[in-house]
């Protein structure tokens, strides 16, 4: 997986700098009941790699600690797999933040997970679901054969327990991702038509869309490399770039902590295993941060950071401003002759 961090680490990706920490994003694991072509965690059923109970409890520690921390936001892998979750919910839900389950749906009707949608209701965790397309084709080419029917039912039952309805306070966000090397369309264009066709043709209603820029790193970085796209597809994202997105994106106010309780500035950087604050340096763990105050503290960027600010903008709760966004690689290839490849 690392082995892409040498073609990102030479940057001129502008410097950043943290504001105040609101969100903490934990992945508590790469083990997960699909392989996703776009997932950049390279997550899938035959990985073992879990956060454990003492780990769990570093976390609750520090969200306890840090009262200005507003959101716990929960990641994989497929979260609900880990032992631990439903009681890192659990103890983050009495601790009056507001929690978030990166949830890819199909894991709602696998053997031993029945119950989870009930659960996850019943401490009002907000669900933010993969969802890459409103037909089936297209959504089980990225995800596997089967995975858009899975995912009807799941978003039915998730509706029927109150979710996506704007008067009960259970939200259910969508995520879209590109199909290939290319930038997301319109946010708010394309949460038109997935209303539209997601009602008409299933009777299912959601909260938000969130559009996201595929990362070229993990599976879907390989896959680039494979197919000589990784440094046109690079080109594409820093010939999009819109400084204004630098002000919003999500690592001056986020903290990722892998399933071993190190921590980075973002869940990309944690995948390309770039610790917290400065490349090369040594990796922080969340216990040493109990105390600390990262307000201002510098942020490690690389190449991959040009596709958070690409275009509309791209972040963990979809894009960053609402602006008109439909470049592709065979675009860019009109535009700049003579491409190199990897």
């Amino acid at each position: 997986m690392h082995a892409i961090q040498p073609l990102l680490a030479k940057t001129d990706f502008p410097p950043l700098r943290r504001i105040t920490l609101k969100t903490l994003q934990i992945n508590l694991g790469y083990r997960c009941n699909q392989s996703c072509l776009h997932c950049h965690v390279s997550a899938g059923p035959n990985r073992t790699e879990e956060m454990d109970s003492d780990t769990v409890d570093t976390v609750l520690e520090f969200v306890a600690r840090h009262p200005g921390i507003e959101l716990l936001d929960i990641t994989g892998g497929a979260p609900e797999m880990n032992l631990h979750f439903p009681r890192l919910v659990t103890e983050a839900h009495k601790l009056k933040r507001r929690v978030m389950d990166r949830c890819n749906l199909t894991i709602l009707e696998d053997p031993g997970y029945e119950d989870m949608a009930d659960f996850l209701a019943a401490h009002r965790v907000e669900i933010v679901a993969s969802l890459p397309c409103y037909t089936e084709d297209n959504v089980d080419t990225q995800r596997g054969k089967g995975t858009f029917d899975a995912s009807i039912r799941a978003l039915k039952q998730l509706n029927k327990l109150g979710y996506g309805h704007p008067d009960t306070g259970l939200q259910l966000h969508l995520v879209f991702n590109p199909q290939g090397a290319s930038l997301p369309p319109n946010q708010t264009n394309l949460k038109t038509e997935y209303q539209r066709r997601l009602w008409q043709e299933h009777r299912i209603v959601f909260n938000e869309l969130f559009v996201i820029a595929n990362m070229p790193i993990g599976r879907f970085g390989s896959i680039l490399v494979s197919k000589k796209q990784f440094t046109p597809y690079l080109t594409l994202l820093k010939n999009a770039h819109q400084p204004a997105n630098l002000a919003n994106v999500m690592c001056r106010t986020l903290i990722s902590v892998d399933w071993q309780g190190y921590v980075y500035d973002c869940d990309f950087n944690q995948m390309l295993n770039i610790p917290l604050g400065a490349r090369g340096s040594e990796r922080t763990h969340l216990e040493s941060l109990m105390g600390t105050d990262v307000t201002g503290a510098p942020i490690a960027v690389a190449q991959h950071c040009y596709g958070c600010t690409a275009g509309q903008g791209s972040s963990c709760g979809g894009a960053l401003r609402a602006t008109s966004t439909s470049v592709t690689l065979t675009h860019l290839r009109s535009l700049t002759p003579g491409e190199s490849h990897v």
